[in-house]
C-alpha cells in the first residue's frame, strides 16, 4: 500500500488527476492502443490456429500484423500505467485489477515462449501447413489471455 500512496504522490500522477481532459484523453489512446494491439494479434493468433492457410503465410501474417500489435501495446502500455498512477489505491482495490495483471504476465510470457521457441523453426512449418501444436497452444493462449484483460479492463470501473 505504501508503493500506491507513493505512486500517487508522483507528479505524472497529480497532473493525470488535476488537469481538465488529461484522464479522459489518456482513456482514448488506451482504447486506440488496445484495438491496434488485439486487432491484430486476433488475426495473428486465428491464423496460427489455421485461418487463412491457403491464403497468407504464417511469417508473412506476423511481419505484417505484429509491428501494429506491438505499437498498440507501446500506447496501451504507457496510457495505462499514467492512468493507474492517477488512481492507483482505488484501481489495485478493484476485484479485476490483480486479475488484469497476472493475465498480462501470462500474455507476455507467451510471446515470449512463442518467439523464442516454436517461432524461431518458422521456415519449416510456415506457409500451406497446419502449424506445430505449440504453435496453435500458443495462439489459443494469447486469444483467451487478451480478451480476459480487455473484460477485466472493463471490469474495473465496476467493482
Amino acid at each position: 500500500m505504501e508503493t500506491l500512496t507513493w505512486l500517487e504522490g508522483t507528479w505524472l500522477a497529480e497532473f493525470v488527476r488535476e488537469t481538465p481532459w488529461v484522464y479522459s484523453s489518456l482513456e482514448i489512446v488506451h482504447l486506440l492502443g488496445l484495438a491496434l494491439l488485439v486487432g491484430p494479434a486476433t488475426l495473428f493468433d486465428l491464423r496460427l490456429l489455421g485461418a487463412g492457410r491457403g491464403a497468407i503465410s504464417v511469417s508473412a501474417a506476423a511481419r505484417h500484423l505484429l509491428p501494429v500489435a506491438r505499437a498498440g501495446f507501446a500506447a496501451a502500455a504507457m496510457s495505462g500505467a499514467a492512468m493507474f498512477a492517477g488512481g492507483a489505491r482505488e484501481i489495485a482495490g478493484t476485484g479485476a485489477a490483480p486479475v488484469k495483471l497476472a493475465l498480462l504476465g501470462v500474455a507476455g510470457l507467451n510471446v515470449a515462449l512463442f518467439h523464442l521457441g516454436v517461432y524461431r523453426r518458422v521456415g519449416a512449418w510456415d506457409g500451406d501447413r497446419r502449424a506445430p501444436a505449440a504453435a496453435r497452444a500458443a495462439g489459443a493462449v494469447s486469444l483467451v489471455t487478451w480478451t480476459g484483460v480487455l473484460a477485466c479492463g472493463r471490469l474495473i470501473a465496476y467493482t
